[in-house]
């Protein structure tokens, strides 16, 4: 059970993804989580550093969209001024995001990663939709909510597990 919470990929950060190897195995659309993921929860724009990523994804020709479970307001002050389509209040893991996401991509889900720093959302939400997964480290892990200090704590009781049958590496700590 707690293999669908392993990631075909684990990063750091997403400028640890080798977007060359990922277009080579096929991708060509990139869902992407907001908050800890592409800048800290409470940052409200993106960094430079993130827009010069941006641009590199998009020259090699991905399609990029954000699926963020935060409310309207947050997601759009950061999607719009990058021009990024995004959807948000998505309740991931559920199919339906993931869904539309694919819909707004134009693209099937054996073309498109997902990236993002939970493994009870991101990664058992892509992989449910057949999605390639892409888990990076939390960036900002003390400014998160509630409902994601609790799948922290699902998380890492999943770890143990997956590190007792010898899934997860002891050394690769979240």
């Amino acid at each position: 059970m707690f293999e669908r919470l392993l990631p075909h990929m684990r990063v750091k950060t997403i400028y640890d993804i080798d977007l060359h190897a990922l277009k080579e195995q096929g991708m060509k659309g990139i869902i992407t989580d907001l908050d800890n993921t592409l800048v800290g929860a409470k940052v409200p724009l993106a960094t430079p550093e993130l827009v010069k990523w941006l641009d590199v994804v998009r020259d090699l020709g991905f399609k990029v969209v954000i699926v963020s479970n935060n409310n309207e307001t947050r997601v759009s002050k950061f999607a719009v001024p990058l021009n990024i389509p995004f959807i948000h209040a998505a309740r991931k893991p559920w199919n339906r995001a993931f869904k539309s996401a694919l819909a707004v991509l134009d693209l099937p889900a054996e073309q498109t990663a997902v990236i993002g720093d939970q493994m009870m959302t991101d990664v058992l939400g892509g992989k449910r939709m057949g999605l390639h997964t892409i888990l990076v480290h939390a960036i900002s892990p003390a400014d998160e909510g509630i409902m994601t200090r609790f799948n922290r704590l699902l998380e890492r009781v999943a770890l143990s597990r997956l590190r007792k049958k010898g899934l997860w590496p002891e050394e690769d700590r979240k």
